[in-house]
């Protein structure tokens, strides 16, 4: 699984057909997670806890210490198949490492309901919709993680 994490004041997922706003967060994380053909469960309920517990939130000293637990943030995880997006030849990206989309939702719901099971406060996008992604990034905070690179 791919996950890049952004910390941030504020997110929203609007559904440009109609141009309603389904998701929206306040101070938290909002995580696009791609998922690769040999994802399982295991890997997405260790990733979501590991989101969960990344300490990228500033403590009264200013030093990123605390985690979204700590500050009692909400996530708002948008699915992102594009993060297997693959460019190393021609000018046309290939997402043949990306899961097919049942493979996908399934790991992408798993990985939702185990950040719910931590506590979290979680909202989504809504898979494979097109969807418009707005975010008030906090810091700038960005963070890739990779499962395959552990």
């Amino acid at each position: 699984m791919r996950v890049c994490i952004q910390r941030v004041k504020r997110a929203s997922v609007t559904l440009p057909a109609t141009g309603t706003i389904i998701s929206e967060i306040g101070i938290g994380l909002l995580v696009l997670l791609g998922v690769g053909t040999e994802d399982n469960e295991t890997v997405a309920k260790e990733l979501a806890k590991k989101c969960t517990e990344l300490r990228i939130f500033e403590d009264d000293a200013g030093k990123m210490n605390r985690s979204l637990i700590d500050v009692g943030g909400s996530m708002l995880v948008v699915s992102q198949f594009t993060l297997y997006a693959d460019c190393r030849k021609g000018r046309r990206p290939s997402f043949t490492d990306a899961a097919p989309p049942d493979k996908a939702d399934q790991l992408y719901q798993v990985f939702v309901e185990t950040i719910k099971n931590l506590g979290i406060s979680v909202a989504t996008g809504a898979f494979r919709n097109e969807m418009h992604v707005e975010l008030v990034n906090n810091g700038p905070v960005t963070i890739w993680i990779d499962t395959a690179q552990r």
